[in-house]
Formats: C-alpha cells, sequence, structure tokens
C-alpha cells in the first residue's frame, strides 16, 4: 500500500481545511520574498555565457574563441534573452587584443539591446590589468549596477523584474559574503529570484574552493573555511540559483545546506504549507572555448547530489568539444531553465575552422515558489546497501499542497533510466607546517569532512567504499577513479489556476533529463549496458555492474526526445469539485486537453503494480493513457513518462 492509498479522505479533508484556514497554502514556509507575489513583472530571460578563451598562436598571441561564442550568442539572441552573463574567462591572457576581439563579437548584440553582465575570471585576474578590464567592461556593465565598496566594477548586483542578478569575479564568492546578505536583506521584497553568477564556486568538477581552499588549503588561511557552511545555509535557505563557468564541462547539481545523506525529501505540514529541500541549485554553465576538461575528483557527495554531467575533450577516445549555450526564463514567480550543445572539433579562429552549431537540448528544469522536491537515486544502489533515509529510487513523494488545496504527490515508479559517468585518479598533498593538514591522517579527515561520505554500513558511499585513501609510500592521498551514477532531481510546483482550469496547475519536472549514457572521464562514449565501471566504483569494493535499461531509453544526448520511467501521480480535489464535473487534464502546445476520454477513466484505487501492469479496460481504450479515479477519496491518478503540467478541467 502506497502512501496515497493509505491517506483516508478524512485524513486529506482535515488536511485540507487547516491549510486553508491557517492562510498558509499558497506561501513557501522557507520564502520570505512573498510580498512581492501580488505584484505582475514581464517575463526576463537570461543566457549563459561560459569561458570563450581561445588559447594561444603560432606567434604567442593569445585569443578569443570566436567561433564558440558567435555560435552561443546568435543562439542566445534568436532565442530572444534580455541579458548575457558572461562567466569569465573572457579572455586568456587579458590582452588588447582579445578585448577588441571579444567586444567585435558583443556589440553587435549590445546593439540589439541585448544587456550583458560580465564576471572576471582567472585569466583576467591573472592577465589583465583591473584598469583595462574597466576601461573596457565599462560599456558592457550594466549603467544603474550597485557596486560593492572596495570592489567597484568587480563585484556588483542589478535588479531586472523580480530578479535580483550579483556578478562576483573569481574567488571572490567567501571575501563578499556579508556583502551579499547586505544585499539581499535590502532587496528581499522586492525580487523572488536570486541569481548569483561567478566565474568559479565552493564545488568543483576539477577545481572548487573547497577542495583548493580548505581541505589542501594553507595553515590559518580562513577566509573560505569560516564562511563555507555559512554560504550553503544561506543559498539553500533563500532559494539561490548559482552559475559559474571556469570547469569548461556542463554539469547541475544540488549543493546542500547540511549534509547530502541529512537533506531529506521536502513535502508539506498542515501549519506551514509546502517546504523545500535544504539545498541550492549550481549551474557549471560549460564550455565556449577551444579545450575541455575532464572530470576530477569527482562528485563531493558529502555536499552535492550531481543531477546533470557532459563533458568532452577531443582527447582520450572524445571525438569533439562541447559548445554550450542556456537560459534561465524568469515568469513571476516561476522560472523555466534549458540549456543545449553542440559538438565541434574547432581549435582556432582560423576561417577552415568555423562551424555551424547542431544544438541539441542537454538539459531543463521547471520550478515555482511553492513547491516540494526530492531526489530520486537510480536503481543502480546495491540491494544489500543498508537502507539510508535519502537513498529512495521510486517515484514516491509525500503530499504537495496547492494554493486552492488540491493535493499532489507521487505514488509510483522506479528509476531505472539513468547516466553515468567516470572520474580519473587524482592526489591531493599537504606541508607540514603550512598547509593545514600537519598529516597524511589529517589530510584524509579534512577530505571526509568537507567533501566525500566515509563509507560505513550506515553511511554508504555509492561512489566507492574507499573515496580517499592515504598513500604512505608517495606521501600523498589519492581519489582513485570512480564510476558515477546521476540523481534526479524530481520537482512538484504549483501554478495558479487559469481561464481555462477548475485547479491549480502542477508542473511535474525532472523526469527525463537521463537517457541511459555512460561516458569516461574525458567524455569518450561507454556503453551502459555492457561496460561494466570503474573497480572500486561500488559500496562493496567491486566496480559497478552494466545494468538492463528499459526499452525506452535511447542513449540519445538530445534530452528533447528522452523518455521517462514510468511513474504515477495523484491530484486530489478539493471537496467543492466532484469527479462528474472534472476531468485530469495535460497542458499542451494546443492548450488543456484531457488525458483521457470520459468512457476510458477507470474507476478504483490506485495500484504502484499499475506503472508496470494496466488494470483491465474496454479494449476501446488500450491506445488511451490510463486515468483512474477513486470516488471515495475524489482522486485522479495516471501514469506518465515525461515531465507534464497537470490541472482539472471542466468535462
Amino acid at each position: 500500500m502506497t502512501r496515497f492509498q493509505g491517506m483516508t479522505r478524512s485524513i486529506l479533508s482535515v488536511a485540507i481545511a487547516t491549510i486553508t484556514a491557517s492562510g498558509l497554502v499558497a506561501c513557501d514556509s522557507n520564502n520570505d520574498d512573498s510580498s512581492s507575489a501580488e505584484s505582475s513583472y514581464q517575463p526576463y530571460k537570461i543566457g549563459l555565457l561560459p569561458d570563450t578563451q581561445g588559447g594561444t598562436d603560432s606567434e604567442g598571441q593569445s585569443h578569443v574563441a570566436l567561433h564558440p561564442m558567435r555560435a552561443v550568442l546568435s543562439h542566445q539572441a534568436e532565442a530572444g534573452v534580455d541579458m548575457v552573463i558572461a562567466l569569465g574567462d573572457l579572455t586568456d591572457g587579458g590582452t588588447t587584443v582579445e578585448w577588441n576581439e571579444w567586444t567585435s563579437v558583443a556589440e553587435s548584440y549590445k546593439d540589439q539591446g541585448i544587456e550583458f553582465l560580465p564576471v572576471m575570471g582567472n585569466h583576467e585576474t591573472s592577465y589583465a590589468y583591473t584598469v583595462e578590464w574597466i576601461k573596457t567592461m565599462r560599456d558592457y556593465i550594466p549603467e544603474d549596477a550597485v557596486h560593492m565598496p572596495g570592489a567597484e566594477w568587480i563585484n556588483y548586483y542589478v535588479i531586472r523584474e523580480n530578479v535580483l542578478i550579483i556578478g562576483l569575479a573569481y574567488y571572490n564568492l567567501p571575501t563578499a559574503f556579508s556583502w551579499i546578505q547586505e544585499v539581499v536583506e535590502a532587496n528581499q521584497d522586492n525580487v523572488d529570484h536570486i541569481v548569483v553568477a561567478s566565474h568559479d564556486g565552493l564545488v568543483g568538477a576539477k577545481y572548487g574552493q573547497t577542495r583548493e581552499q580548505i581541505v589542501e588549503g594553507t595553515k590559518d588561511d580562513d577566509w573560505v573555511y569560516s564562511v563555507q557552511e555559512d554560504i550553503r545555509e544561506y543559498f539553500s535557505e533563500h532559494d539561490v540559483i548559482y552559475v559559474q563557468g571556469h570547469e569548461h564541462q556542463y554539469q547541475r547539481s544540488l549543493i546542500t545546506s547540511k549534509t547530502a545523506l541529512t537533506t531529506t525529501p521536502s513535502g508539506s505540514t498542515p501549519e506551514g504549507g509546502n517546504y523545500r529541500m535544504g539545498a541550492y541549485t549550481q549551474i557549471m554553465a560549460g564550455n565556449a572555448s577551444y579545450k575541455g576538461y575532464e572530470y576530477r575528483y569527482g562528485e563531493r557527495e558529502l555536499i552535492q547530489m550531481v543531477v546533470a554531467q557532459k563533458n568532452d575533450t577531443l582527447s582520450s577516445g572524445s571525438t569533439a568539444y562541447n559548445v554550450n549555450s542556456g537560459w534561465l526564463a524568469f515568469d513571476n514567480d516561476r522560472v523555466d531553465y534549458t540549456t543545449y550543445f553542440a559538438e565541434h572539433t574547432a581549435s582556432s579562429n582560423d576561417d577552415d575552422q568555423a562551424f555551424s552549431a547542431d544544438w541539441k537540448m542537454l538539459d531543463t528544469f521547471t520550478r515555482t515558489s511553492n513547491r516540494c522536491e526530492t531526489v530520486v537515486y537510480p536503481t543502480s544502489v546495491p540491494e544489500d546497501t543498508r537502507a539510508v533515509l535519502v537513498f529512495q529510487t521510486e517515484y514516491l513523494t509525500d503530499l504537495c499542497i496547492a494554493g486552492d488545496g488540491t493535493l499532489a504527490q507521487l505514488v509510483g515508479g522506479s528509476n531505472a533510466t539513468f547516466n553515468r559517468t567516470d572520474t580519473r585518479t587524482r592526489d591531493m598533498e599537504y606541508t607540514p607546517g603550512f598547509s593545514r593538514a600537519e598529516t597524511l591522517t589529517d589530510l584524509a579527515r579534512l577530505a571526509y569532512q568537507w567533501m566525500y561520505v566515509y563509507h560505513e554500513s550506515w553511511t554508504p558511499n555509492l561512489n566507492s567504499a574507499a573515496r580517499a585513501i592515504p598513500d604512505a609510500d608517495e606521501d600523498v592521498l589519492l581519489i582513485p577513479e570512480t564510476t558515477i551514477d546521476l540523481k534526479e532531481h524530481v520537482i512538484l510546483s504549483w501554478s495558479d489556476a487559469t481561464a481555462d482550469t477548475r485547479s491549480d496547475i502542477l508542473i511535474i519536472s525532472g523526469t527525463q533529463n537521463q537517457n541511459g549514457l555512460y561516458q569516461s572521464a574525458y567524455g569518450a562514449a561507454q556503453d551502459i549496458e555492457v561496460d561494466t565501471g570503474l573497480d572500486l566504483s561500488s559500496p562493496s569494493g567491486s566496480a559497478k555492474s552494466a545494468v538492463t535499461l528499459p526499452a525506452t531509453a535511447s542513449k540519445s544526448w538530445d534530452m528533447s526526445v528522452a523518455v521517462a520511467d514510468s511513474y504515477g501521480v495523484a491530484l486530489t480535489a478539493v471537496d467543492t469539485l466532484s469527479g462528474d464535473a472534472v476531468l485530469l487534464a495535460r497542458k499542451t502546445d494546443a492548450g488543456w486537453e484531457a488525458l483521457t476520454s470520459a468512457d476510458c477513466i477507470y474507476q478504483g484505487l490506485w495500484l504502484e503494480s499499475y506503472t508496470v501492469t494496466a488494470p483491465s479496460r474496454d479494449a476501446a481504450c488500450s491506445g488511451e493513457p490510463l486515468v483512474g479515479y477513486d470516488a471515495d477519496g475524489n482522486s485522479w491518478w495516471t501514469v506518465l513518462n515525461s515531465d507534464a503540467e497537470l490541472a482539472l478541467v471542466s468535462r
């Protein structure tokens, strides 16, 4: 029996009545900015431009990667972006030649009315004089930007519609944290969304300030150490979307405020309404350069859950580089994120290296401020792994409550379609008296305190039983190569009813972002159904096994054709909305359409087995989606194979 089956109608009625009476159903209990929800804002779209450094020519002159940069900006202009955040490393060497190259491409889009919000990368802070950055970027940093005192033209923010956008230079997140808090507190009544953009972040695929400045950091140098946990907690509390470059690969993950193993799925309470998970979204925007990085160090699973990963290095079996183009589209309290990739082999700005980008959708999510969310782990979790609260492989959630009192939850199905990626072996070093770690054991302690889960039966590490290994002979800490299975971040969001619906609108997101792909640390294609994972990549110390995918898994990187694993979803209508007056409908390009005809609605309770085997129906209904109605609970249920927007509509 599922939680849906176990929730009687009387309990549902009490929950709805209590929450409706409290006036809290439309509020996110973790969200302090609901005062702006009554306002109406125009849609606003922000494009993300990753690193555009182009390497050095035979004469030693560094350049901007013009071919990828043109491809990204053309793609984003066509999509109607209002602003482009240039995520650092605009140049390779910070020379006048490169500034002229970069502006020669950006200027035409600026003239079309697209704003730019550039942030400094390490290649600007290392090679470009600050005065030249200011001289060039003064014309691109918005005129109404509010600058951080003492870091003018380096750290600044703007507000567009109901979106607060904060730009930070490389390595400036910890030093600017107190200023960020002041900015958020001063503006929280006027914004619903916060985007923090910098070149790098706390957690990386190759880099990351946690590894560089804490685990391998300098003794008593606490500028990251002292605020890292506070940043994670504050960004989680304020629902920040953090975007960065630097890594020359694409990754989306959740960074937790506590630890991943104590970050439980969210749901609702009668007193407070819906609440979120304790995590914020981090997006590594990808690549727009002539180089790609391999995946080093892997998932920092102590505080990170990776839900999307793609890289290409044109080496070690990888046959291309990637260029990435993505955007965040804001519409009042809703945000739709979509990113694309195109493969290319260009290595210079020579004319014969020009390419026409064949864009394919790589990743997407939708969310609103009133939502519930969970992380669904892949079914590759070994059966003998000790149960841990968050290791959920089924599409099951707590009740999620709409503003009008409608209830929704996921009620069945398993995550059998997932992506897999390898990492390479790296090591970490220390210098007694200089580094924070005084001994090899000390270095291992720091790695497990800040990055990795120490494997015990009660805290299983799904990536390896030996995540960090002291090598006494070499006096280094080994981070062995391993194989990582990605998770799904599944979100149930609510949007207000429209003139075409009888209930609020349920938005389901995150069920079809993986397609059964397996890549090496360098981006080389592997077959998840044939190739086993790397040695030591499972909790038992063996290699991860090859898996059998559902027939619907196409193993294509184009996620626009991905098919989700079958899952069940149930909506319980308010008491004033009777089953014979409405139908369960789905939003399509043509508008709201009933999922099935009235004659084909199955009358009865939901069973989890329906995601695999449908109940007997009239032969005439065999080609129609399975939709059921439980009259005793006034609840509708269906089986889906994709993200969806659902609502009850008039018959």
